[in-house]
């Protein structure tokens, strides 16, 4: 991912982001996203015991700013992330997925 960013400077107050509801197979994900100009930046909210509902290509930066989560990784062992600990995965790279017990708010960049 190359961010080459138009932009010179921009701020986002995340209190003013109306958040959207994402069902997953279990739990709910709440996303409060921004676009700019091709990158997706997004604070996403898991409940306890949220399971996504798909298997994702898309390559992101994670961080986890509150819980603890578990990334699954199409055929390896799932990686658990706690508070201040990312990933990196880029485009098509792999499949994968994300679960957590007891809740996480992640910042993702994508």
């Amino acid at each position: 991912m190359a961010l080459s960013l138009p932009l010179q400077f921009t701020t986002c107050n995340w209190n003013d982001v109306p958040e959207t509801e994402h069902p997953g197979e279990t739990g709910i994900a709440y996303w409060k996203t921004q676009q700019y100009d091709g990158v997706r930046v997004r604070m996403v909210r898991y409940t306890p015991g949220y399971l996504a509902d798909h298997w994702c290509k898309r390559g992101h930066i994670l961080l986890v700013l509150t819980g603890v989560l578990q990334t699954e990784v199409d055929g390896h062992e799932p990686t658990t992330l706690h508070v201040g600990e990312m990933y990196v995965v880029a485009d098509d790279a792999s499949s994968h997925r994300s679960r957590t017990d007891a809740g996480a708010t992640l910042f993702i960049v994508d």
